[in-house]
């Protein structure tokens, strides 16, 4: 099954020119390779004396479906060896057919160079232009934009009547234990376990009702009557209240150098349309119709100034 689903797999990427990006280029004799080389990239086969690495199943997995992706190397090993294996018995058949020296793949060959060369530029320029003070300057704009909230630290204790929750609001009021009584009958199984707690949380992170309690409370105080909301009655003991801590650098940095790139590749784009002559025409290759001056809207009018009174 793992074999058809890679042949499955295999020859889609086919149909879409990897394989050949893959394959295409000229196969020559076996070069031994230094010992060091070897043992870092070491060979996984070999085909006609020609041979495959490591690094060839490294790269054929990385073009594989995600979903096959995460499946262990051990499960998937031999699959695409095989794949791989056949691959290069394809390819050597067409060399030999004199294939590569055809119009059509000279043309597919150019397409994926320069589609390769493409992401080399972009990679080297935006590696070239996110500096230490563009992060810093975008970490400061991200706190800027997301200032720190207001959180509660709580716990609660869930019950299904109202009469329920009264009832353990009064054993608390006698000095009954907090957590105990979470542990014994709070619905909520899983806050259960570590006597109600919920941990730090944000207003916007609990439904309305339940939040607007519970931080409309102060630090150590317990709700004088039942919460409702749609998923029973609450009683709620705020253990902690504070400013939510700004997340550093380092915990934003993959998202900063996301939004950086996009920002990068757009202006790197720009500068170069801004110093090239780019003509476009229409798909049957006949010129762009021209845009027609849009009409200047007329100036408003001026009132004609009062007529002065006849004099006499």
């Amino acid at each position: 099954m793992v074999n058809r689903m890679f042949r499955t797999a295999l020859l889609s990427m086919a149909a879409c020119g990897i394989a050949l990006a893959a394959h295409a280029q000229t196969p020559a004799p076996a070069t031994p390779a230094p010992a060091t080389a070897a043992v870092a990239d070491p060979v996984v086969a070999r085909v006609n004396g020609e041979e495959l690495h490591q690094s060839d199943v490294t790269r054929m997995v990385s073009q594989l479906p995600p979903q096959v992706q995460q499946m262990p190397i051990e499960m998937i090993y031999p699959a695409v060896l095989d794949q791989l294996v056949s691959g290069k018995l394809v390819a050597a058949a067409g060399y030999k057919d004199k294939l590569a020296d055809s119009p059509e793949v000279k043309d597919e060959i150019k397409r994926a160079e320069e589609r390769a060369v493409q992401r080399a530029y972009i990679q080297k320029e935006v590696k070239a232009r996110i500096t230490a003070k563009s992060l810093d300057d975008a970490y400061q704009a991200f706190l800027k934009q997301n200032p720190p909230q207001e959180e509660v630290k709580a716990a609660h204790i869930l019950v299904e009547k109202e009469d329920e929750a009264k009832a353990i609001l009064a054993e608390l009021k006698k000095g009954g234990d907090f957590a105990k009584i979470a542990k014994e009958k709070s619905k909520d199984t899983v806050a259960a376990q570590s006597g109600g707690d919920l941990g730090y949380f944000t207003k916007d992170a609990m439904v309305e009702p339940f939040a607007n309690a519970a931080f409309a409370m102060k630090k150590g105080e317990v709700s004088k009557e039942p919460v409702k909301t749609q998923f029973g009655y609450h009683i709620i003991k705020v253990e902690d209240k504070r400013t939510q801590p700004a997340p550093t650098l380092d915990e934003v940095k993959p998202q900063l150098e996301q939004t950086l790139s996009k920002d990068i590749v757009t202006a790197l784009v720009d500068e170069l349309r801004a110093g090239a002559k780019v003509e476009t025409f229409q798909m049957d290759g006949s010129p762009m119709p021209k845009e027609e001056p849009k009409a200047a809207e007329p100036a408003p009018a001026t009132p004609a100034p009062a007529a002065e009174p006849k004099k006499n």
